[in-house]
């Protein structure tokens, strides 16, 4: 079980995470993970992470969360207030990454 914040509850199988969905999802849509990015900012997070080409993390996320993508030399978008999603598509769309 995970929590995303006070009011929030998520409840999965132990044997599941976000990365092996995201694998999933891949293998279901014929798309190959060196062209994923995936973007995230809390505990749960991290397999989805390690399992994208690409994994970001937003600034304003859990210090283990971008430890573990600095671990690989990825992003550490600016926060969520300031549209570090946004520009992380930006930046992909653009061709920067």
């Amino acid at each position: 079980m995970t929590g995303a914040g006070f009011v929030d509850l998520e409840v999965m199988n132990p044997a599941t995470n976000k990365g092996l969905a995201l694998a999933a999802l891949c293998r279901a849509l014929g798309v190959p993970a060196e062209q994923v990015m995936a973007i995230g900012d809390s505990g749960n997070d991290i397999p989805m992470l390690k399992a994208a080409a690409l994994g970001v993390a937003m600034e304003s996320a859990a210090q283990e969360v971008k430890d573990a993508v600095k671990q690989r030399a990825d992003l550490v978008a600016p926060s969520n207030e300031l549209g570090g999603v946004a520009d992380m598509l930006e930046l992909v769309l653009q061709g920067g990454v």
